[in-house]
């Protein structure tokens, strides 16, 4: 079973493809099966070419695994890794050129 445990839309800076990009969604995921976890964080890059665009393309776009191995979800270990969540994503896009710019959500967290 697979859970978005958070995701936003930021504003972000990314040229991608030949397309630039003015937006990002952030998600943090578990995905849980017969006492197996794994905890990922992602970032994808889209134009948002107006305030009703949330379109996510999937060309521009970085994961990382931040935890694998047994156990099930853990409210504590979900709180660890959002705290730590910022410089993975930096990270990710930085592969890509890419800047998320968090002072500037594009729309309110979402949790699961």
């Amino acid at each position: 079973m697979t859970v978005n445990v958070y995701s936003r839309y930021f504003s972000a800076e990314c040229e991608y493809g030949g397309v630039r990009r003015r937006a990002a969604l952030v998600t943090l995921c578990s995905d849980s099966e017969q006492g197996h976890i794994t905890y990922s964080a992602s970032v994808t890059f889209f134009p948002h070419v107006d305030d009703e665009d949330f379109a996510v393309s999937y060309d521009a776009a970085r994961t990382q695994v931040l935890y694998e191995g047994k156990g099930r979800r853990s409210k504590k270990k979900e709180e660890s890794f959002l705290e730590g969540l910022q410089p993975v994503i930096d990270g990710l896009s930085g592969q890509l050129g890419a800047r998320v710019f968090w002072d500037k959500p594009l729309r309110p967290e979402r949790r699961g």
